[in-house]
């Protein structure tokens, strides 16, 4: 399997992974027409590749007391290649901090922020958010409803 290229036999195993991540490689191999060894071998190939980067158990943060999501539009005061990695290394390392994306244009970084409460949340913001290297301006929006969130990719 090249590197960025799969064909329609490993896309069937991604989607079924995805689907239904409680199957055997046994299953799995029956429903795309393969066998058991080169199944595993396939899934093993794609795990290699990075192409499938481990295996995740969705966990409703709601019914665990994180009532509250926040997204943060962070602003640095500089962009030097220095503050960037140093900025990123801190919000690798702060549970709260869920999600995390680079972006384009008004804002240099998305957070997306669990915590129960509001006042939870701006004790994040003052002891964390506002003190991760380089920061100089967060705008926090709180997110109402959760209408829609995945970790599946549309093959």
């Amino acid at each position: 399997m090249a590197e960025g290229a799969i064909d329609e036999t490993s896309r069937k195993i991604l989607r079924l992974l995805q689907s239904e991540p409680d199957l055997t490689v046994a299953e799995i191999g029956a429903r795309v027409g393969l066998s058991h060894t080169p199944c595993w071998r396939r899934i093993k190939e794609m795990e290699r590749l990075g192409i499938i980067r481990g295996r995740i158990v969705a966990v409703d943060p709601k019914l665990i007391g994180f009532d509250v999501s926040v997204f943060c539009f962070v602003r640095l005061k500089q962009h030097d290649e220095a503050t960037l990695l140093e900025f990123e290394k801190a919000v690798k390392n702060m549970p709260d901090v869920v999600q995390c994306y680079s972006m384009t244009g008004e804002h240099d970084y998305v957070l997306r922020v669990l915590t129960s409460s509001v006042r939870q949340y701006e004790e994040i913001l003052k002891k964390a958010l506002l003190r991760l290297p380089g920061v100089g301006f967060v705008n926090s929006s709180f997110a109402l409803d959760e209408l829609k969130n995945t970790h599946r990719v549309p093959i």
